[in-house]
């Protein structure tokens, strides 16, 4: 697999990474898949991680500084306890560029029922042959714990853990937020068919349909990213306005 890392030097260095992480997570909040509870964060190179602000990801400011992670080793101080799952992904998935840890509600609604989204219609085929349930609401909060969680994950773009949200993982920052997105709508289909499915089952899309349906061509990630950073005042060409507060770890 293709290691995938920033390029310090063609983008501008490591601030760039940590805006693009900032937009990324306050994109997340506005699209009601994080709450007070998540992170996300972007690969900086193959032994180290930037994470966001260890707060809500909504209320992230502007120029707020991350932290960097490295992939093998303990946190650092500040940095969230199941930032460890990041770390474990990263570490046995060199294809991977960004992670999410996030709490989308109609995903966290469908698990209590030990379910995970299946594949009804486009964004569900994204998680073929099916999105892995980690069947335990505890958070995570051991090396150990973590490594589980990522085992059951496996190669499938995302996890979800039984009452207590997912993780999505994919190659760029603005996949994984769209990968977060398809995965909370397949989870809203899933819950809108089951109210119905003792009359009329429902017409799961099969493995090879999946495959076709899964595309990216089209600009299919970068017209849903665009969509949903829409406004965010780090993106280029928006107007910023200064922020009230900055985290205390800076690089």
């Amino acid at each position: 697999m293709t290691q995938v890392t920033f390029d310090a030097a063609r983008h501008g260095g490591i601030a760039d990474l940590d805006r693009a992480v900032r937009v990324a997570a306050r994109t997340l909040a506005r699209a009601g898949l994080a709450h007070a509870y998540g992170h996300c964060s972007a690969r900086l190179d193959a032994d180290r991680f930037v994470v966001c602000a260890a707060r809500p990801m909504g209320l992230i400011g502007i120029g707020e500084t991350g932290t960097v992670v490295p992939i093998d080793g303990p946190l650092p101080d500040g940095v969230l306890g199941e930032v460890r799952l990041h770390q474990k992904i990263y570490r046995s998935r060199p294809d991977i560029g960004a992670v999410a840890r996030t709490m989308p509600p109609k995903t966290m609604s469908l698990s209590t029922l030990r379910r995970t989204p299946r594949a009804l219609h486009g964004p569900g085929t994204y998680f073929a042959p099916g999105v892995p349930l980690w069947d335990d609401p505890q958070l995570i909060r051991s090396d150990e714990q973590a490594a589980a969680v990522i085992a059951t994950m496996g190669t499938n773009a995302a996890v979800v853990m039984r009452g207590n949200g997912a993780v999505v993982a994919a190659d760029t920052l603005e996949a994984m937020v769209a990968l977060t997105w398809y995965l909370e709508d397949a989870a809203r289909v899933d819950l809108d068919v089951l109210a119905l499915e003792a009359s009329l089952p429902a017409a799961v899309l099969s493995d090879d349909e999946c495959r076709a349906r899964a595309t990216r061509s089209g600009r299919i990630i970068e017209r849903m990213w665009e969509y949903l950073s829409a406004g965010d005042p780090e993106l280029p060409g928006e107007t910023a306005l200064p922020s009230s507060s900055s985290s205390h770890r800076r690089y």
